[in-house]
């Protein structure tokens, strides 16, 4: 069997404790102890053993991206599985994950028979790969993370894989079949099997499942699309039959049943590994090599609350921007376990259908449990007929009543089980929770402040084990070299102590920008630096309010673009640092490189990548816009901006949304500017009170500046539907659109309004677009995808902010139709 050479081994860490040798006064005792410890580690030829879980790896080749071995998942308890080797937190493939073995005599062997065999302790096989051959066979690790038995003679004889057996994760060119799924984790550092799984199902069609303790049910697709035909709504069908599903190198995930999720940074060749999460979604990760942390680049449901068992029963769920997803149990009931949200909440009373118990109704607003309806729907019920057949079943635990405005009707919905609930803003219905009379009379949800996320559940090992004989010399060994560099590193940090305290006035003052630098990857220039680098600030690229861009040359060769921020300029320099701390953790195709900052006295200065095409603005009136860049522009836009809003740690509002701040790389890819000082906002504060003074560019605000109303997210939206009308017509939002009606004078009018009004007075049969696209694109542009882009851009622009869409509905409508011809 391959595994990682000893005397490979003997050298790397012979290597790095001479290292360590060096910089401190080690004993010469201390130094003959360790090189006897790793002489006997070097000179044995053991399987893969968990008590040496640093040393015994299979390091995968050429390239070492992925290591296999042991890894702690509990108490004493370990499990055997492939991780990529920069960053060991996810594991992306598991050999014993629901039966981890014991920390002491466990081992990975291969037995002569050909069989790879995962003991217990010595006593107990939980796992193998049931193979057999008479053929000498070794356990290689490719760089795709794809762990393979094969012979030695003839390496493409392979006799098992890990691909063919996932746990949670599928890698690029990991096939998923008929034959194999996906399966959560439990829970967040608990790797043990969860309750959600990913697979296709007997009608050939790619689904998730919720498989809770009582109930189990299909969420993706959405239920309702998948009943009769899966292709409505949803572009799928049934009709395939090889049930495949792969994720290339680039970014695109494909089902044979004709899903496909191409992911924001598509085209990038990255690490990447698409992953069933343990909160029921399944989302696709990359990074760049040498990277420790993971972007999510696409997921399949954009509303984490409507996974169905992620709260439990008699539980609602709700998306805060600050905390992400949050419970809270229904008026009434109270927490089965206030540490695992899945269990969901129990009655405070007692249910009874003895025909004496009094009960009332409790109204939810924009509140709504999906499925588990008493018989079926009851239409055009009034709120009493409704209420009243609640109180009458003895099963029903409360009832939604809705208006729908397509039919013009009332419905009414009966439910026997509050499960899947969840908090919807704009929902037009309310539910009403049915509760005994002498409840208490609360009317809001059981707060959960104070409720701690689930627990990662501790994996202790039940299994008997005979107690192993120890070697008392080599346990008396490490004990003393243990004690006696406990002692050397006392003695260290005694002296590190005193020079620190005598160098601290020293470092004070630079001290938050150096750990900025180190914790964001910005480095803090010089104002010297940055006035070389652009000579003086002589080329003069750009100006705006809130600064002059000057183009300028790094010390090491990178083009940038400098700018000197004006408003800034008597901002402290501690809440400038923490405003910039925000700038290093944005990380998004779509916004614009971030690569330094000065601040310096009265000097705020950022640094950011060069774009050879400059800005959006100074591309619209040339001809070097066609529409499918425009097109992939408002695509990238709104990207960038769905990102910003629902997906950085940070909420951040822009509020400056026009074609200025829409930079072009030498692809036309759009890239967002100005983002990072514009708005970070608290996400608790939803009433944004911080807000002094009107922002943004007129044409391009929206109606919440001028009425003095709630400033959200959707000012952005509004100023990203503008910028796409421009990009569409060619015409300013600042200049108007000169009108002349029959027998009147002309006159100028808004460009959201004149293009409503031509949608509405063209003939029907004829394509409206063609009645304000841009002169200079002629005819040559896809009228179907441009009527796309041009009906969002309207919905964008919509006075009412709450009937926008979210910048992530916008993806998700253009993204629904970008490959179209």
């Amino acid at each position: 069997m391959a595994t990682t050479n000893s005397s490979t081994n003997f050298a790397k860490i012979s290597n790095n404790f001479f290292m360590a040798s060096s910089s401190s006064s080690s004993s010469p005792i201390f130094v003959a102890i360790l090189l006897l410890l790793l002489y006997f580690h070097s000179s044995a030829a053991l399987p893969l053993s968990v008590e040496r879980p640093d040393e015994d790896v299979i390091i995968s080749k050429p390239k070492g991206t992925f290591t296999a071995g042991f890894r702690n998942v509990g108490e004493n308890a370990f499990c055997f599985g492939v991780w990529f080797s920069q960053e060991e937190k996810h594991v992306v493939w598991m050999a014993n994950r629901d039966v981890p073995v014991n920390g002491k005599r466990s081992s990975l062997s291969l037995l002569k028979n050909g069989n790879l065999v995962l003991s217990d302790a010595g006593q107990f096989d939980v796992w193998d790969t049931k193979t057999r051959s008479e053929k000498p066979l070794e356990l290689h690790l490719h760089d795709t993370g794809n762990l393979v038995l094969r012979e030695q003679t003839n390496r493409s004889s392979v006799l098992w894989e890990s691909f063919n057996f996932p746990t949670d994760t599928l890698l690029p060119g990991q096939l998923l079949t008929r034959f194999t799924n996906l399966v959560s984790a439990r829970s967040e550092g608990n790797y043990s099997s969860g309750f959600y799984k990913l697979f296709f199902d007997n009608d050939n069609v790619f689904r998730l499942l919720y498989e809770g303790r009582e109930v189990s049910s299909v969420y993706w697709p959405d239920p309702w699309l998948v009943s009769n035909n899966v292709g409505s709504g949803n572009g799928r069908t049934s009709y395939n039959s090889s049930r495949v599903a792969v994720l290339d190198d680039f970014g695109l995930f494909s089902v044979s049943d004709k899903y496909s999720l191409t992911t924001i940074d598509y085209g990038l060749l990255l690490q990447r590994r698409l992953t069933l999460d343990y909160d029921g979604n399944v989302r696709i990760y990359s990074r760049e090599n040498g990277q420790e942390d993971w972007s999510i680049a696409g997921q399949f449901k954009s509303q984490p609350c409507f996974i169905h068992g992620i709260c439990g029963p008699n539980s609602i769920c709700s998306h805060d921007k600050a905390i992400g997803r949050k419970c809270e149990c229904v008026e009434g009931y109270s927490w089965v376990d206030s540490q695992d949200w899945s269990l969901g909440c129990t009655p405070n009373f007692k249910t009874t259908c003895d025909n004496k118990t009094e009960y009332r109704v409790v109204p939810l607003y924009e509140v709504d449990f999906y499925g588990y309806d008493y018989g079926t729907s009851f239409q055009n019920y009034t709120y009493k007929q409704c209420e009243k057949l609640c109180l009458d079943v003895c099963e029903c635990m409360g009832f939604q009543y809705s208006f729908a405005a397509e039919n013009g009707l009332f419905w009414c919905y009966p439910k026997t089980q509050l499960l899947n609930g969840h908090h919807s803003p704009g929902f037009t219905g309310n539910f009403f929770v049915r509760l005994p009379k002498e409840s208490a009379q609360e009317n809001h949800l059981q707060n959960n402040d104070g409720l701690v996320c689930p627990r990662n559940a501790e994996i202790l090992l039940e299994r008997p084990y005979v107690k192993g004989k120890e070697n008392g010399s080599v346990k008396f060994m490490l004990w003393f070299a243990v004690g006696l560099g406990g002692f050397e590193a006392v003695c260290i940090f005694m002296v590190w102590c005193f020079l620190f305290r005598s160098s601290d006035h020293l470092v004070r003052a630079d001290q938050q920008g150096y750990v900025l630098a180190a914790a964001t990857g910005f480095r803090r220039y010089t104002y010297s630096e940055l006035k070389q680098a652009t000579k003086g600030f002589s080329e003069e690229i750009g100006r705006g309010a809130g600064g002059t861009v000057y183009k300028g040359v790094l010390s090491d060769n990178r083009v940038a673009a400098i700018k000197k921020l004006h408003e800034f300029a008597d901002q402290g320099e501690s809440e400038f640092l923490t405003e910039m701390s925000i700038i290093g953790r944005l990380n998004h195709m779509n916004l614009i490189g971030m690569w330094g900052y000065c601040v310096e006295g009265k000097h705020r200065i950022l640094v950011y990548e060069y774009m050879e095409n400059g800005s959006l603005a100074n591309n619209l009136p040339s001809n070097s816009l066609d529409w499918k860049k425009r097109y992939n522009i408002a695509m990238g836009m709104a990207k960038g901006l769905a990102y910003l809003h629902e997906e950085c740690l940070e909420w951040i509002l822009h509020c400056d949304i026009k074609p200025q701040n829409i930079l072009l790389d030498s692809d036309y890819q759009p890239k967002v500017a100005d983002f990072g000082l514009s708005k970070p906002l608290n996400r608790n504060n939803l009433n944004n009170s911080s807000f002094s003074r009107i922002r943004g560019t007129r044409g391009y605000m929206a109606p919440e500046w001028v009425f003095n109303l709630q400033i959200t997210s959707k000012v952005d939206v509004y100023s990203y539907g503008i910028v796409v009308l421009e990009m569409i017509t060619g015409r300013s939002p600042m200049i108007g659109v000169q009108v002349t009606e029959p027998g009147q004078e002309s006159h100028n009018e808004r460009l959201a309004t004149w293009v409503r009004e031509k949608r509405r007075k063209t003939a029907e049969g004829t394509s409206w677009v063609e009645q304000i696209v841009d002169p200079t694109l002629g005819s040559d542009y896809n009228v179907k995808k441009m009527e796309i882009l041009a009906t969002v851009a309207l919905e964008c622009v919509e006075e009412e902010k709450d009937v926008r869409p979210s910048m992530s509905q916008v993806v998700e409508r253009l993204q629904s139709h970008e490959h179209g011809s």
